[in-house]
């Protein structure tokens, strides 16, 4: 099946149901469809090959998504792409993914004339929400209001590529991700398994499209499931359109939902309607995961993925988080093993290890990814011992419950123990003074590298740093506590929305004169 074909499911069972909601905009299955078919027609009688690759350079908006679908409708391969990156940044990977065609929104449009000296791979421009002069021509000036049904081009099978995702850059260069339909089949299975709906679902969109929350929102159009899409995220919008439109279903990273979390009137507010926030992309505070079930219902799930095998590798449901007593039934785990897809603790040499120990997480099964695009070398070193190798590191238990540690290249040898930064934050983020934090490793002449962590508070808190170490040490021992505290206003993210250790760490291993 193609990626396309999930839509078409949802239009056949939800003809005249809501398909996306854009503010006081909505459009039905059948006015999406109609829309999206008259893109692909437009795209091919352009000269849009079946295959080539076209990528949509947008916030979150209704045009946005309708012209990926249109990309799909086509038979092209969908690239996704970060308006938030840098200009730099998106020429390489425009450059590198060989895109034909970029849908461009004018709030970017300045960009072009950058992509235009560094893609000359790109053949065309689109204007996607209003005309402006740096594009060819603006999408609606093209397409007319009834095309013809746009005919297969693509024989659809499993190990045809189907959308090319980018790595997040946090430990090098972006790479390109090939994801076949075979991968995309997974996905949605996998998702479908872990999170059953009680009914179509109402898919909340205020994490950026560019990432885990535009294929999710995809994939539950699949169930005939409505898409409420909001420009971005503030916590007060979010929480006005679960109540309006009776969301049940979103996706967040655990900064976002602190913040809600954080926003005076959030218990006031109704959630009687959701069935999951999913969450991923950094461990969450157990106190503040405690605080989320409290507020907004036992709907928390957990998920662990990567853009190589996506978002849900291992997942922990709403039912499995608390335990008889309503205390957290498996404190700090992502969950287990969904059900395509294997995944066991590996050792550098190898050998799958036992439970307790830790080691690499490594995954193989029709969720990972077909390869690096156009770039095997990097493809084969992931791929060794015949596993895919996440990079990072974990331990599972007894029953099966993945835990994740930290990320390999983010371990801190300090006096000959190994400290991940991830234990670190989460025992300051259980305090109430702290918003987020982030652990680094700086060169010192005493440990070989000391362990800083930098502290983000919460809004009207003041941190007092020797407070803040003291709870440390009670928690970690004194291997493992902050050799200091400091206190930021916001930590530094990548275009993701990841907190950046490598922005961090710069200043001081460029004032020693060397790298980590």
């Amino acid at each position: 099946m193609r990626m396309i074909d999930y839509f078409d499911r949802g239009l056949r069972i939800a003809r005249d149901r809501p398909c996306m909601i854009e503010g006081d905009r909505q459009r039905s299955y059948a006015e999406v469809a109609a829309h999206v078919n008259a893109v692909a027609a437009m795209l091919i009688a352009d000269g849009f090959p079946a295959g080539a690759h076209a990528a949509v350079l947008s916030g979150n908006a209704m045009a946005a998504f309708e012209a990926v679908l249109g990309i799909l409708r086509a038979d092209g391969v969908w690239a996704m792409a970060n308006n938030r990156a840098s200009p730099a940044e998106n020429a390489y990977l425009f450059d590198l993914l060989d895109i034909d065609t970029l849908f461009v929104h004018s709030e970017v449009a300045d960009r072009i004339a950058t992509f235009r000296a560094q893609c000359p791979g790109i053949r065309r421009y689109i204007a996607l929400d209003r005309p402006f002069p740096e594009a060819d021509f603006y999408l609606q000036d093209r397409i007319g209001a009834a095309a013809p049904p746009v005919q297969q081009r693509r024989s659809g099978a499993a190990e045809e590529l189907g959308f090319l995702a980018n790595t997040g850059g946090t430990t090098g260069r972006s790479k390109g991700v090939m994801l076949s339909n075979g991968n995309w089949q997974a996905l949605v299975s996998s998702l479908v398994a872990s999170m059953p709906m009680k009914a179509p679902p109402v898919n909340l969109v205020a994490a950026p499209m560019t990432h885990a929350a535009g294929p999710l929102a995809l994939a539950s159009m699949a169930l005939g499931g409505t898409v409420v899409i909001l420009p971005r995220f503030e916590p007060a919008t979010v929480i006005e359109a679960i109540e309006r439109h009776r969301v049940t279903y979103m996706f967040l990273p655990p900064t976002a939902v602190y913040m809600l979390l954080s926003h005076p009137g959030v218990r006031d507010a109704d959630f009687s309607s959701l069935e999951y926030i999913s969450y991923a992309g950094a461990p969450m505070s157990l106190d503040r995961l405690k605080e989320a079930i409290a507020v907004f219902g036992p709907v928390m799930n957990a998920s662990f993925g990567q853009t190589e095998a996506p978002m849900c590798v291992t997942a922990m449901p709403p039912h499995e988080h608390l335990d008889a007593a309503g205390e957290l039934a498996h404190p700090g785990s992502c969950g287990r093993p969904n059900l395509l897809s294997q995944v066991e603790i590996m050792d550098d040499e190898g050998r799958i290890l036992p439970p307790g120990e830790r080691g690499e997480i490594v995954v193989r099964g029709p969720l990972v990814m077909a390869g690096y695009y156009k770039n095997p070398q990097a493809t084969a070193e992931v791929s060794t011992f015949g596993w895919h190798h996440t990079g990072d590191i974990g331990v599972r238990d007894e029953q099966g419950w993945f835990y994740v540690v930290d990320r390999k290249k983010d371990m801190i040898i300090s006096g000959g123990f190994n400290v991940y930064p991830a234990e670190v934050e989460k025992a300051l983020l259980a305090h109430d003074d702290v918003q987020d934090c982030a652990v680094v490793g700086v060169p010192d002449e005493k440990w070989g590298e000391a362990v800083i962590a930098f502290v983000e508070p919460r809004a009207g808190h003041a941190p007092d740093e020797d407070a803040l170490l003291a709870f440390a040490r009670d928690a970690l021992g004194p291997v493992k506590t902050p050799k200091r505290i400091e206190v930021i206003a916001q930590l530094p993210r990548t275009t993701a929305g990841k907190v950046s250790r490598a922005d961090l760490r710069k200043p001081f291993w460029d004032a020693a004169g060397r790298k980590i």
